[in-house]
């Protein structure tokens, strides 16, 4: 079989990889598979929302039809003044795509800014879809190791700027540290950006769940902001939507339109059921979403709450927040051989730190992701005791 050279150098879904572990693995009734490796809702979405959007099946005919391939006007409008309001600098509907998914964001704005051969600096331990889609396209990934709190440092990144170097990518509340960058470390990136003429992406998907008040971040305040910051974000984890692919970015009109490429190309338009219900979701459940945020903060502290009993045994929290936490073990014993035991010993299924780094990367062998999106503060118990006897 003839096959891309890229394709073939691009390693296999992680969380697809790690669901062949569980495959004839038996689960006692009395203790089930807890499933911490994927970040994202497995419930639908609120009632309320899945009436509306039976609505728009039955009685709105554009639901069934092409769209906009940069999304429903009404949409991008929405993001635009919600998006002004919170982040206190001005952004026009026209800034404003939707896209099918905060992956295909990314793919599309990767695409505006790279050829094969250049370079995009991201942070380790990484966003692997990211990571994937670079090697995919013959762009390289140059690993930026995060230091203390997983937060990556801006004299290091400038470091790694070559004439190839075309953005910096930064994802925040991180996957999958879970950590929150600080607003001037932010402003930081974007000054070194700005000064190399470099794009500074900013993949904002659990913005939400961010457990800071305000904005978490003055970009969108500086001069000319797009001619530099480019954010993405996803309606995915804020309304349970991940089945309708629904996501944006937030970008100069110029770049925009040369997305707008991509896209059609791609996908022709996004998920005209998914953006109406979107929309739908930004005018009338702003109160059920600080529900959602105020939970998955719970949770959030639930781990911080549990995570003595491993601590005493040697365990470390490196980072901790939105849907995930990221963690160091003390076994000698590599961390993808771990996850594997972890699924037959204990009953748990997480994905290894080995996942999120570059082969060889000495920090991946020794730390886990646990992604608690679906699992509540009994959960969370559970999964600290189980992980307590390894």
């Amino acid at each position: 079989m003839r096959l891309n050279p890229n394709m073939a150098a691009t390693f296999p879904p992680p969380v697809m990889e790690a669901r062949r572990w569980i495959d004839g693995v038996e689960f006692p009734a009395d203790r089930p598979l807890i499933n911490v490796s994927q970040a994202a809702p497995v419930d639908p979405p609120p009632a309320p929302l899945r009436e509306a959007m039976s609505k728009f099946v039955l009685e709105d005919d554009g639901t069934h039809l092409y769209g906009p391939v940069l999304g429903l006007p009404e949409l991008r409008a929405e993001v635009a003044s919600q998006w002004t309001t919170a982040y206190g600098g001005k952004v026009a509907a026209e800034q404003v795509a939707i896209t099918s998914g905060c992956n295909q964001a990314f793919a599309s704005m990767i695409a505006t800014l790279c050829a094969a051969g250049d370079e995009v600096i991201i942070p380790t331990p990484w966003y692997f879809n990211h990571k994937m889609w670079l090697d995919m396209g013959g762009i390289s990934s140059v690993a930026l190791k995060t230091g203390a709190g997983l937060l990556p440092s801006v004299d290091e990144a400038a470091k790694l700027i070559t004439s190839k170097t075309r953005a910096i990518t930064l994802v925040s509340p991180n996957n999958p540290g879970g950590v929150e960058y600080p607003s001037d470390l932010l402003g930081a990136f974007y000054d070194l950006c700005e000064a190399h003429g470099i794009a500074l992406i900013v993949d904002e998907t659990y913005r939400d769940f961010d457990s800071r008040s305000g904005a978490p971040h003055d970009l969108f305040t500086r001069q000319n902001w797009d001619e530099t910051l480019i954010q993405l974000y996803s309606f995915s984890k804020a309304y349970r939507l991940t089945g309708h692919r629904v996501g944006a970015m937030v970008a100069s009109v110029a770049r925009l339109a040369e997305a707008e490429k991509f896209l059609d190309t791609v996908t022709i338009c996004p998920n005209q059921l998914g953006q109406r219900a979107a929309l739908w979701g930004m005018q009338n459940l702003a109160a059920w979403l600080g529900e959602q945020r105020a939970e998955i903060l719970a949770r959030r502290a639930a781990i911080e709450d549990q995570f003595p009993k491993l601590a005493a045994k040697g365990w470390t929290l490196q980072g901790n927040g939105a849907y995930f936490a990221y963690m160091t073990h003390p076994f000698d014993e590599p961390s993808n051989e771990l996850a594997q035991r972890m699924v037959r010993d204990i009953g748990v299924l997480c994905l290894p730190g080995t996942m999120f780094v570059p082969e060889g990367d000495p920090s991946g062998a020794t730390s886990l992701r646990i992604a608690f999106a679906n699992i509540d503060a009994d959960g969370i118990a559970e999964l600290f005791t189980r992980m307590e006897t390894l």
